[in-house]
């Protein structure tokens, strides 16, 4: 089965899935990426390991942008990664700028503790503490925003 509407050549992906490797890369992601394909939608999924402190690669920044839909795999470590946070900063601003679909997944999270930076989301902020205050309040206005978007809460789904 296709995906369920035509392909357009500005976008090279359908579906682009940011998502906190250690958390859901061998389970819940390796499915859902799989089932995409099977159903005819082109995913991007970042497979390589960014060097820690390095920011955001260009490809992937370029990945993102040529995406018409964003899927956003909330999990318990998601905060812990500034990568992860950084790409969902841009994430949010291809949304404002390009129309870009945002789909927020909430995976062994609850959407309020993402919302409100509160449990692990809450913790992972205290540990960010080399990072500066403004990169911080643009990281917690993305997941906020992120949070308040219609989206899947799979708290209770196993694997």
């Amino acid at each position: 089965m296709a995906a369920s509407f035509p392909s357009d050549p500005s976008w090279n992906y359908d579906v682009f899935l940011s998502f906190r490797g250690e958390d859901v890369r061998k389970n819940f992601l390796g499915h859902l990426d799989s089932a995409l394909k099977k159903g005819g939608f082109r995913t991007y999924k970042d497979d390589n390991c960014l060097t820690r402190g390095s920011d955001i690669a260009p490809s992937l920044v370029e990945a993102i942008e040529q995406s018409r839909i964003a899927v956003v795999v909330f999990s318990t470590n998601y905060a812990g990664s500034g990568w992860c946070l950084d790409e969902l900063v841009k994430i949010l601003d291809c949304r404002d700028k390009l129309g870009q679909m945002v789909l927020p997944v909430f995976f062994h999270v609850d959407p309020s503790d993402v919302r409100n930076q509160r449990g692990s989301f809450g913790e992972a902020f205290a540990r960010h503490q080399k990072v500066t205050v403004d990169k911080v309040e643009r990281w917690k206005t993305a997941l906020t925003s992120a949070a308040n978007l219609a989206g899947f809460d799979l708290q209770s789904v196993n694997g």
